[in-house]
């Protein structure tokens, strides 16, 4: 043996040469050199950095003595395939006796001149960060398939051959499979074959290039056999060579629209037959009053047959005479669809038939209008004299006014408009727009059927008409919204006075055999001249004003301003950043403790959502959690929240501290009949104890529902979830009623809170509202504590909880974690 000038013993390689020490001296990988019984012949300066040792004092010890038992059984099977002969290497954990490492090893056996193995070469190189890298990768793939997996509407992951290689629970209750059925099936396999070539050529375009994306309306078929009719929406994912990797398609259940169109259909078929059974002459035009269409009993008289007829001027077949001078009368319609109204003929008239003969007739004629209130055609309908006139009427009368309520419909609402602004011109006063929308009306219809909200609508109707006092049109626009035009108005006032009469009369609204409604509405108004010169201006200011009314807190009214112009494109902004919120991992969860009130020791958190771009928060959550709501974003948003709070609820509870973490539920998400499935599925996949995880509902979430919400809570109380009342004291939950609900606390509203110690009324009522709701065994949490003064009287009132900015802000979990970390070592 030879010693290198860094006093490091290097054994004689078999060819004599020496060693490139100034290469494996700094090299970063451990290299070394061991005999045949294990011993350390040589070890370069990386082992320093390592071990922490001199790489000199390693020579001559064996390596289980160096490295210790751990590290050693971990690489024992691939060191003993080199010291029998073959390389061999290794990746996976070693220990450097102060943190854990990844590392990959190879080991390479030595050989003497017989040929027998008389020491190994290795090489190790520390990989921790690429494993680190590997990890975030992973988790980051998780999150994806976790969003996947649960979105709301149907997802699917297809090899470019067809087959399914990922489906989301969506798309398996759509089609009726369990997962690893569907994964066995092709596209193919669940298209119906009349659409299975459109959609192979749309997928073939796709792979060519030919596209980025497409949608397609198709047939698929359900694990039964029965149809699902879908919206498809795909797309191509490629790797950075442009190589397809896998479509992604989105799958909506369209089959109800379906349904409806069938309907439409139907009704159009009607309709259809209708004009070709009933006794009088029925003629249609475009807006240039060419000829659209005949039906048999304007064909008879008239004598042109509808294809002959078909796109000539009104003119030459329909041809009228003034009786008792025999002079040309200007058709009608032409009238009727210059000034946009009904036009009857007057007098005696004569319709001319093709052959030279007359018939006395009678006339109605009327614009035809799209559901924008746009002429879109004409229409006469006649009969000799001797007919009545009610079926024409009845049938221009449909166009134009609403089937279930019988009020003027959207189309006849510009011009009513238009006649109020000109009464207001001409009397020199103001008129002005109320734009009322039934909040969350979908409810009703989800709750008590279709039928029961119809028999609502008309009720709202009778109370809407019960407070106008005069000439003022009401109108439904679409849906729950109605437009009521007031064309006489003295003063602004006078419009404000009336949304609150319309607020107070409305949300008494009570019907047969219904439980309390409760109805909210929000009102907005516009203001002629102030706001607007013209119909649709006017209109859509009134418009403008009502999403302000809904922004504020729903059921009151706004009147419309300039500057709401800007609030509601700034809330179209959130709508459209919050869409791309979750995928971009922009959406956290901070918790704020709560404590026990006499030992003030943590007891539970909050989970609170918060909304972060680039370090800083983007949007404050009374700014967006408003919007999620009303556009439903709230749906994949809650369930996220929920699913993150019982993740970090388990995670704490493998740490040893067994915190109950509280979620807020919105109405729409407590609503959705998915709702106990979800969070039954979420509980199962995190493994959190239930009695872990509290759900904070609104009184009014409690109290509206009925039976089927009593049923709903007690279905959840029994899977052990604990359930509190949040903002309690603002609503109208009466104290009695929460011997009927399995609610476990109630949580005191921070408006009372806050004037707790300055206001007595305030005072007197919150030690009542504690002092009942403990008689009744709920616990009483007070929320929005900030000063001592408040905690102590609190305290001394009988709350069990305080929670507020005195015991801590809403932090990350890691905050809290180190919070409940110091608590654990001062106890």
């Amino acid at each position: 043996m030879r010693t290198h000038e860094s006093a490091q013993v290097l054994p004689t390689l078999p060819d004599g040469s020496d060693w490139p020490m100034h290469i494996v001296d700094g090299a970063p990988a451990l290299l070394a050199y061991l005999d045949h019984e294990q011993r350390f012949r040589y070890a370069n300066q990386t082992h320093r950095a390592w071990l922490g040792l001199d790489p000199r004092r390693l020579l001559g010890r064996r390596l289980i003595e160096v490295v210790g038992q751990r590290n050693h059984r971990l690489a024992s099977a691939a060191l003993e395939q080199a010291y029998a002969g073959q390389p061999a290497s290794y990746e996976g954990e070693l220990y450097d006796g102060r943190k854990r490492r990844y590392a990959h090893g190879n080991f390479q056996p030595d050989f003497d001149a017989e040929g027998r193995v008389r020491g190994v070469f290795t090489a190790l190189v520390d990989i921790t960060e690429r494993r680190t890298l590997e990890l975030q990768l992973h988790e980051s793939e998780q999150r994806f398939f976790g969003a996947f997996q649960h979105a709301a509407i149907g997802m699917t992951l297809i090899h470019p051959d067809g087959h399914f290689l990922r489906v989301n629970a969506a798309v398996c209750q759509m089609l009726g499979y369990r997962e690893e059925e569907l994964l066995a099936l092709d596209i193919a396999a669940i298209t119906h074959p009349d659409d299975l070539p459109a959609d192979r050529e749309l997928l073939r375009q796709l792979l060519a290039g030919q596209r980025e994306s497409y949608q397609l309306e198709k047939r698929n078929f359900h694990q039964s056999g029965r149809v699902v009719h879908s919206q498809i929406s795909m797309s191509l994912v490629r790797d950075e060579h442009g190589t397809p990797l896998y479509f992604v398609a989105q799958v909506q259940d369209i089959s109800q629209r379906k349904a409806f169109e069938e309907a439409l259909h139907r009704e159009r078929e009607l309709a259809e037959v209708t004009l070709r059974s009933i006794g009088d002459a029925v003629i249609t035009t475009d807006p240039q009053l060419h000829i659209t269409s005949l039906n048999p009993i304007a064909e008879a008289m008239t004598g042109w047959h509808g294809a002959e007829a078909l796109g000539r001027p009104i003119e030459d077949i329909f041809q009228l005479f003034d009786a008792q001078r025999g002079q040309a009368v200007a058709n009608p319609l032409r009238a009727a669809i210059e000034h946009n109204t009904i036009v009857d003929l007057a007098g005696k008239t004569l319709l001319r038939h093709r052959h030279g003969f007359d018939t006395p007739v009678e006339d109605s004629s009327a614009p035809i209008h799209d559901h924008a209130g746009n002429v879109i055609g004409g229409v006469l309908v006649f009969h000799d004299v001797s007919e009545t006139r009610a079926l024409a009427l009845k049938m221009i009368h449909l166009t134009q006014h609403d089937t279930l309520t019988g009020l003027p419909n959207r189309s006849q609402l510009h011009a009513h408009i238009e006649q109020a602004l000109a009464a207001a011109v001409r009397r020199q006063q103001r008129a002005a727009l109320l734009y009322l929308d039934i909040d969350h009306f979908k409810h009703v219809n989800d709750l008590y059927g279709h039928a029961n909200g119809d028999r609502v609508l008309r009720e709202i109707v009778a109370q809407i008409r019960h407070c106008l006092p005069g000439d003022e049109l009401l109108s439904r626009y679409d849906g729950d919204a109605f437009v009521l035009v007031l064309p006489h108005l003295e003063s602004a006032g006078d419009a404000a006075s009336l949304a609150q009469t319309l607020l107070a009369r409305l949300a008494q609204l009570r019907l047969g055999n219904l439980p309390e409604l409760a109805l909210r509405v929000s009102i907005g108004i516009s203001v002629y001249p102030d706001d607007a010169l013209e119909a649709e201006l006017l209109l859509q200011n009134a418009e403008t004003a009502l999403y302000a009314a809904k922004a504020q807190g729903q059921h009151g009214y706004r009147f419309f301003t300039a500057s709401m112009h800007e609030r509601a494109h700034a809330r179209r902004q959130i709508e459209m950043a919050l869409r791309q919120a979750l995928a971009r991992d922009e959406l956290s969860l901070h918790y704020q403790p709560k404590v026990d009130a006499g030992s003030g020791a943590i007891v539970g958190a909050e989970a609170l959502l918060r909304w972060h771009a680039e370090g800083r928060e983007r949007y404050a959550p009374n700014q967006f959690i408003p919007v999620a709501e009303d556009s439903g974003l709230i749906l994949p948003i809650g369930a996220w929240v929920l699913r993150q709070a019982c993740h970090q609820a388990r995670t704490w509870q493998q740490q040893g501290h067994a915190l109950p973490v509280s979620v807020n539920v919105s109405p729409l998400q407590f609503q959705h009949a998915d709702f106990y499935r979800w969070l039954d599925e979420v509980l199962d996949e995190s493994g959190l104890d239930p009695g872990l995880l509290e759900l904070e509902l609104t009184e009014r979430m409690v109290m509206s529902g009925g039976d089927a919400t009593t049923g709903l809570l007690r279905r959840i109380r029994q899977r052990g979830v604990r359930l509190s009342l949040d903002d309690f004291g603002t609503g109208y939950c009466s104290l009695s009623y929460l011997t009927h609900f399995p609610i476990d606390a109630l949580k005191i509203d921070r408006a009372f809170v806050r004037d707790v110690t300055t206001d007595a009324d305030t005072a007197t009522i919150t030690r009542a509202i504690i002092a009942m709701a403990r008689n009744l065994q709920k616990q009483v949490i007070a929320e929005g504590v900030e000063t001592a003064e408040q905690g102590d009287f609190l305290r001394r009132a009988g709350c069990s909880q305080l929670q507020g900015f005195l015991y801590g802000e809403p932090m990350p979990a890691a905050a809290l974690e180190r919070r409940l970390g110091a608590a654990g070592r001062t106890r």
